[in-house]
């Protein structure tokens, strides 16, 4: 997960320097196509790659798609133009995708009954310790853009010896339980799953339509509202560190209470208050907190989604099922930057931007409302929960 949470800002760290400097024949649409490509990439092994997990094992695959995006991550040191860039990024971003879902179904599947919520959120705070790393190593390396990604690399390097020893393996081949075993998205689509496979994903690519548009926007937002720059830069952080605790409350809260209750109350509290942020606050203490409450709602909320996911499915579709919710998360994720970054360059972006986001978690709401509480488990007709 701070693989991932490196992945989701090492873009926006080096892209300056690029466009600034022009290497590579950087420029604006340059580094839009590369940040575009990133992204399809991580949705593309979300959705094709991770379901290998509950076929081949977890372990197997965690293992071979660290070592590829560490691979490829390596290479865009030695990209000569915008171009192989691009490709060298989409590689590493097709190991990477499939991480996620093969590493929340391998926590699920070692889970204590009764704390999934807690599995999950609290695995997903590596994704945002790993987001404030390389923003911090940023500051001290760029503008030698390179380094930073011979970081990544290594440090991907680096685990896989952890992995290789630490990890015991989870779920057998399917190959080795029978043909009967295999799985595919082909089972999402049989009862008592396509529904409810929909209904996640639609939630998912809401949800990280925020996660991302937010990431990406929000000091622009705020400078279009007519706070300074540097107040938005600092409300980013703000806005992550509401996220961390936000997980760590969201998974207690969900092993207690339920999962359902929980991520319906996150993502509306999410609509409120970013609906809310659309009105100028001119305290700066109750504008702080108003953005960490916000991050608190909208990036656990996404992540109880996650969590849910893992309840519902059996184990032997758990990783096809969260990649799936990946995997359409992801478009989202590619959808959330660019409509903001279409209000922005029409000049509309404060406060449509907000209606835009508020309504995002407002129709996330509606589609979760579809999911049952759990799902009856193949065969032996018992709640799978």
């Amino acid at each position: 997960m701070v693989l991932d949470g490196f992945d989701l800002v090492v873009l926006g760290t080096v892209i300056p320097t690029l466009i600034k400097t022009g290497e590579l024949g950087f420029d604006a649409v340059g580094a839009t196509f590369v940040a575009t490509v990133s992204l399809v990439g991580v949705g593309a092994g979300a959705l094709f790659i991770a379901p290998l997990s509950d076929r081949l094992g977890r372990r197997n695959l965690l293992m071979a798609c660290v070592l590829w995006f560490s691979v490829f991550t390596l290479a865009v040191v030695w990209a000569p133009n915008v171009a192989v860039f691009g490709v060298f990024r989409l590689l590493a971003g097709a190991g990477l995708g499939a991480c996620l879902p093969a590493a929340l179904a391998y926590m699920n599947d070692y889970s204590p009954a009764g704390n999934a919520g807690k599995s999950t959120t609290r695995t997903m705070t590596g994704y945002h310790v790993g987001a404030v790393a390389t923003a911090f190593l940023a500051l001290l390396v760029i503008p030698e853009w390179r380094t930073m990604f011979v970081v990544g690399g290594v440090a991907g390097l680096l685990l896989l010896p952890f992995l290789w020893f630490k990890l015991p393996e989870t779920l057998p081949p399917a190959r080795a339980a029978g043909a009967e075993s295999r799985t595919g998205f082909r089972d999402l689509v049989k009862k008592p799953y396509p529904v409810v496979a929909a209904a996640i994903a639609a939630a998912s690519f809401m949800g990280l339509l925020l996660v991302y548009g937010l990431n990406t926007w929000l000091p622009q937002l705020m400078a279009s509202a007519g706070y300074p720059v540097s107040a938005g830069l600092s409300l980013l952080l703000v806005l992550n560190l509401g996220a961390v605790a936000g997980l760590i409350v969201a998974g207690i809260l969900a092993d207690k209470h339920g999962t359902k209750p929980i991520v319906l109350l996150w993502f509306g509290l999410s609509a409120l208050c970013l609906a809310l942020l659309s009105i100028k606050v001119e305290n700066a203490v109750l504008l702080n907190v108003l953005v960490f409450v916000t991050g608190v709602f909208v990036f656990s909320s996404q992540v109880l989604v996650y969590a849910w996911v893992s309840q519902l499915f059996p184990a032997r579709l758990r990783a096809t099922a969260l990649g799936f919710a990946a995997g359409v998360g992801r478009v989202g994720a590619i959808m959330g930057p660019a409509v903001t970054g279409g209000l922005v360059a029409a000049g509309i972006a404060y406060p449509w931007g907000f209606y835009v986001f508020a309504a995002a978690g407002a129709l996330a709401l509606i589609a979760l409302l579809a999911v049952p509480n759990a799902i009856a488990a193949e065969r032996t007709g018992a709640a799978v929960s």
